[in-house]
């Protein structure tokens, strides 16, 4: 029986998300901003709730009027909020979208000062991690202090009171210092891992296998050109040792490895493919559900696959993540589990 008080607590970035409304115009050419939410810990938080699941997060905002909108959105939501402290000396996190399908999405971070990276070891106490299944923590809040021990604490409080760790690799070339300072992060903190999840070039990334330099110019950081032997990837984040690496595959679903060296693939759904921009959160929402359900990781994928699936045909994130009913017609309707 299961006696916690809620079900997960994700752990990292908030952020007001301001989408192009001029769908397939290049970002010079933009007219006009929708204003929805973003930053993958709350759109996973939210994606949860929207499937029935009791979701908590923990991030923090400023005292600003983005950080009303982003609390105001999720209690509406219905997403546990106790655990998202107010930093007095910090500003809530703002994101810009272009949406020029089928394979442009540029998107422009301003989190200089952020608030959810001022997240604390005391924000962390004050949470009540152990109430909780599963905490999910992110990759982009290890990129800098104090969210970065804050997020080794909250792991090793998670495992030390039964509450399953599964970590969104969330790699974010534009966040990092050095994009080398990204993987040794990763291998650092996944030994207090049970699943890990990510796409290739993440992957690739959090043990840097062949990652081309990265160059900084005029305040400009170019996405990282990431190439190498995936398979020796995955054989080594494997080896510090999670149970499980999820890889996301995009329209071709995903693939399970397990440290035994088994491996298996999920099938995606084919959908026509309006924006990109939130897939992953909106997969590791029906991921989790699964597993709180206590599915097997295949159909466990075949539920985030299919919130991924939804979320694509959709204009932005956390704002349209799928209800369990509508996840559930979408399964019946395409071949079922």
């Amino acid at each position: 029986m299961n006696l916690r008080k809620h079900d997960v607590i994700t752990f990292g970035r908030s952020s007001i998300d301001l989408y192009s409304q001029n769908i397939g115009s290049p970002f010079n050419e933009i007219k006009g901003f929708d204003a929805f939410v973003g930053g993958s810990p709350l759109n996973i938080a939210v994606g949860c709730a929207r499937l029935g699941v009791n979701a908590s997060l923990l991030t923090a905002v400023g005292r600003d009027k983005v950080g009303e909108f982003i609390l105001n959105f999720l209690k509406k939501e219905g997403v546990n909020t106790y655990g998202i402290p107010t930093k007095e000396s910090a500003r809530s996190s703002a994101v810009v979208l272009g949406i020029e399908p089928p394979d442009k999405f540029p998107l422009v971070y301003y989190r200089d000062n952020a608030a959810d990276s001022q997240v604390s070891i005391d924000d962390v106490d004050l949470a009540q991690i152990p109430e909780h299944r599963i905490l999910l923590i992110n990759g982009t809040a290890m990129n800098m202090e104090p969210s970065r021990s804050a997020t080794f604490y909250a792991a090793e409080i998670a495992n030390k009171n039964d509450v399953d760790v599964v970590l969104d690799l969330d790699f974010r070339a534009d966040q990092w210092h050095d994009y080398r300072a990204f993987g040794t992060t990763m291998r650092a903190v996944l030994p207090l891992v049970k699943i890990a999840i990510g796409t290739e070039e993440e992957i690739l990334a959090a043990t840097l296998e062949h990652v081309s330099q990265v160059t900084i110019k005029h305040q400009q950081i170019s996405a990282p050109e990431i190439t190498g032997d995936i398979q020796a990837s995955i054989k080594r984040l494997l080896s510090t040792g999670i149970e499980t690496l999820i890889v996301k595959r995009g329209r071709d679903g995903a693939s399970i490895y397990k440290k035994d060296g088994s491996k298996e693939d999920v099938p995606g759904f084919p959908v026509d493919v309006l924006n990109v921009l939130g897939a992953g959160d909106a997969f590791a929402s029906g991921f989790l559900y699964g597993m709180l359900q206590g599915w097997d990781l295949y159909k466990s994928c075949r539920m985030g696959n299919a919130s991924g699936a939804h979320v694509v045909t959709q204009k932005g994130c956390a704002n349209f993540m799928p209800t369990l009913k509508e996840s559930m017609d979408f399964i019946e309707k395409n071949g079922g589990f």
